[in-house]
């Protein structure tokens, strides 16, 4: 169970919100909604950052690829070692899925 300092009652709910959601076209709908175009942008990046460091890309070929600054890929790089794992958790699910398919 998730402790850390972000867990609140309103994050709670939107988390549940999200979990309800029950494909890609609901998760447009939703997000598009509830989020701006760059917000939904930026959270789209930040995970293919995520991917491609992952991966063992350079920060010059994440750049080129993703448009992200060098801050964002250094913020990235340190959830990735030093955060809550949530990017490990997906990023390996959405490789087990893609090998499934």
């Amino acid at each position: 169970m998730y402790s850390g300092k972000l867990k609140d009652e309103l994050l709670d709910r939107l988390f549940e919100a999200v979990l309800v959601l029950r494909n890609i076209d609901e998760c447009y709908r939703f997000f598009e909604d509830i989020c701006t175009v760059a917000e939904l942008k930026s959270l789209a990046q930040r995970l293919e950052v995520a991917k491609m460091l992952q991966a063992n890309r350079t920060y010059g070929e994440i750049a080129s690829r993703t448009g992200a600054s060098t801050a964002t890929i250094s913020r990235v790089k340190r959830a990735l070692n030093y955060g809550a794992d949530g990017y490990k958790l997906v990023l390996e699910r959405l490789a087990s899925s893609a090998k499934a398919e």
